[in-house]
């Protein structure tokens, strides 16, 4: 999908989409680079989009780790179904159910979680749920991360993770910071 047609995706369902733009390499870069692909067994992401960030990571997963992503958008999960690489499993549903898709593939713990929910339009219950969900399923040494346009939901990661790690990127559409939250 090119940035146009993104751009058109956010004018018919701009309440559920938090971006105006595709992230920049920028952005993907500083989302991937708390990753350790060596030991990656599985990922997950939220809200991926048109598969900016899913691309990469696709790139530099070992072969035989999975990546789940959970994308609410139809027209979104169509693009990413075009993505011919057995390791994605495409879930047309709410990352509050992560855990009943995870059982469903006899996964019980997750190497990293990729986000880009957009929390300032997702109601604070909601949040709070998906984190809670994400923090119980993270491995010991695992991450959970998640960029944003503000700082707004510094706080609701620092009452979920022990440790919450701050970036930003000024390039990127807007500019985003950059949560890495470990337990």
């Amino acid at each position: 999908m090119k940035s146009r047609n993104f751009f058109s995706e956010v004018i018919k369902q701009g309440i559920h989409i938090g971006a105006v733009a595709p992230s920049s390499k920028f952005l993907v870069k500083k989302m991937i680079d708390p990753i350790d692909f060596s030991k990656v067994k599985c990922i997950v992401e939220f809200g991926p989009g048109i598969g900016t960030i899913t691309h990469e990571l696709l790139n530099r997963m070992p072969q035989n780790a999975i990546l789940i992503v959970f994308e609410i958008n139809k027209e979104f999960c169509e693009k990413l179904r075009n993505i011919d690489d057995s390791r994605i499993k495409i879930i047309g549903d709410s990352a509050e159910n992560l855990e009943l898709y995870l059982q469903s593939q006899n996964i019980s713990k997750v190497d990293y979680i990729v986000s880009s929910l957009p929390f300032t339009l997702i109601p604070n219950l909601v949040v709070r749920k998906i984190l809670k969900i994400a923090k119980s399923v993270l491995t010991p040494k695992g991450a959970f991360i998640q960029y944003q346009y503000s700082l707004n939901a510094y706080t609701k990661l620092r009452k979920t993770f022990r440790r919450v790690d701050l970036n930003f990127t000024p390039i990127n559409l807007p500019p985003a910071f950059i949560f890495t939250c470990t337990n």
